[in-house]
This record gives C-alpha cells, structure tokens and sequence, in this order.
C-alpha cells in the first residue's frame, strides 16, 4: 500500500442533473453482464467492498462488522449491482437514494484482473441509467486520484461535470 499521509489527494465531486446527459457506452463483451443485488446481505457487501476497493485504499469500512454493515445497508437506503464476466465477479456498485430525491455513486469499481478491458464505460453507464430509474432528480459521485487513473475520464465522458474540487 501507498503511504498517503505526506500525499496530496483531490477529490473531484461530479454530478448530471438530466437523463439526456449520459453518453452511454455499449456492452463490449457478450459475457458481462451485471445484476442487481435483490437480498441485501451485509457480508456480500464488505466482500465486495474488499475485494474491489484494496487496490484504491478503501479501508474505512473494512473493520466494519455485520451488524455495521446491515445497519449502513438500510439507513443509507443503498441498491447494489454486481457485474459478472464468465461468471467471475469483475465489480460492483452502489447507489445511495437520498431523501432530497438524489442519487449518489457511492461505491464503483471494476475488480483489479478486469481493470484495462474496456468494460469500465459500459458499467458505469449501466450505473447512471440505474440511478435513473430509481427516480433521481440529480446523480452524483465522487472520486478522488487514490482511484483509478482512468476513473474522472470515464465519468466526464459519460457526461458527469465536476461542480466541487478538493484539495487536501
């Protein structure tokens, strides 16, 4: 792991306010598919978050237990999809319906094997379509340069805009 506590990090808070704005990209591969979570379960969730997140440092729910995780699954009113290529699971994402009627990104990514298979447009247009039809008036995320370096590309091409900047 990158000792981050001398870098300087930017996080970069990205939204799209109409359906119209996405850029969607189209499915690459016949055998990726992704698929909506219909039972929350809590240790599928911090599997997921683990097994996608290592390599970005996502490390603050890692020490979460079931009982955190069942009660973060609820209260933050999350939606999870997971993709599958030839039936291994290549990533996962959550969508956080907020009470004002927005819809946050909260967690995106591709497992690292899968990273570089031109499959991160196609999924995170699958995502922003998905957070559409849960009724959003406005998709957000927020992604910071301890992502992948390709990540802020991929959601300005999908048609994302960056309102807030930070430095830290």
């Amino acid at each position: 792991m990158t000792d981050t506590s001398t870098s300087v990090v930017t996080t970069y808070y990205l939204e799209m306010r109409e359906p119209s704005q996405l850029r969607s990209k189209s499915n690459p591969a016949q055998d990726f598919r992704v698929e909506k979570v219909g039972i929350p379960q809590p240790a599928f969730n911090s599997f997921l978050y683990s097994l996608v997140g290592k390599p970005w440092q996502w490390t603050d729910k890692l020490v979460w237990s079931e009982r955190q995780w069942q009660q973060y699954l609820e209260e933050c009113n999350v939606h999870t999809w997971v993709a599958y290529k030839n039936g291994a699971i290549a990533g996962y994402y959550e969508l956080h319906v907020q009470a004002e009627g927005d819809v946050e990104i909260g967690y995106f990514g591709l497992v690292d094997t899968f990273t570089g298979a031109g499959l991160g447009g196609y999924f995170l247009s699958h995502a922003i379509e998905s957070a559409w039809s849960l009724g959003a008036h406005r998709v957000w995320v927020h992604t910071c340069t301890l992502d992948h370096p390709g990540a802020l590309a991929n959601y300005k091409a999908r048609g994302m805009t960056v309102y807030k900047e930070e430095t830290e």
